[in-house]
């Protein structure tokens, strides 16, 4: 998968997406890729790269520990364990 430059949603996003599906096929372990190495494997700016992590920061996907790096969050459970949903 790759970004479209020319599409209509902001490149931050588009990486974001990407991150996540990343994430959750498991092809991302426990840490997150340094901006920089975001920067240059999608060949954007390092501040467009940073608004990627802030945008999976804000969806709950990584917390970030500064001096330490990004991390992957583990997914949210419900009380039952499901993810959080009812059925119902």
């Amino acid at each position: 998968m790759s970004i479209d430059m020319d599409g209509p949603d902001p490149l931050y996003v588009q990486i974001a997406d990407l991150l996540e599906a990343r994430i959750a096929a498991g092809s991302i372990g426990r840490r997150l890729p340094s901006v920089r190495t975001i920067a240059q494997e999608f060949g954007v700016a390092h501040a467009t790269a940073a608004h990627a992590v802030q945008e999976l920061t804000r969806r709950g996907v990584v917390k970030t520990t500064p001096g330490r790096g990004t991390f992957v969050q583990a997914p949210a459970e419900g009380p039952d364990g499901d993810g959080g949903g009812s059925a119902g």
